[in-house]
């Protein structure tokens, strides 16, 4: 059983900035393929980027590529969501996820064992 706890969201201002945070629990966090998710009001949970277990290889959607940035500190059993030059349409409520199988399919919803609570960025404009 692996426990995700997710921090970091609030209201900012379009072009600023802000750094989620995700603490999980387990003596294996530096196995897993974490990722992050994003849900707005009415759509569907959509990925924005995942990480590999030793922090080298990471995958970003299109719509997040060269602003967002996901890194990890497996001492700290926590991974890192940094949003920078954010946009309304970044308004969502944001989920880290875990997947503990190493699937391939990282930008898929159904690859992840265990999620998050979730916690919400707003951007004004």
């Amino acid at each position: 059983q692996v426990q995700l706890v997710e921090s970091g969201g609030g209201l900012v201002q379009a072009g600023g900035s802000l750094r989620l945070s995700c603490a999980a629990s387990g003596r294996t966090f530096s196995m897993y393929l974490m990722g992050w998710f994003r849900q707005a009001p009415g759509k569907e949970r959509e990925f924005v980027g995942a990480i590999g277990g030793s922090g080298v290889t990471t995958y970003y959607a299109d719509s997040v590529k060269g602003r967002f940035a996901v890194s990890r500190d497996n001492a700290k059993n926590t991974v890192y969501l940094q949003m920078n030059s954010l946009k309304p349409e970044d308004t969502a409520v944001y989920y880290c996820a875990a997947d503990i199988h190493y699937s391939s399919r990282y930008y898929s919803a159904r690859s992840y064992d265990y999620w998050g609570q979730g916690t919400q960025v707003t951007v004004s404009s």
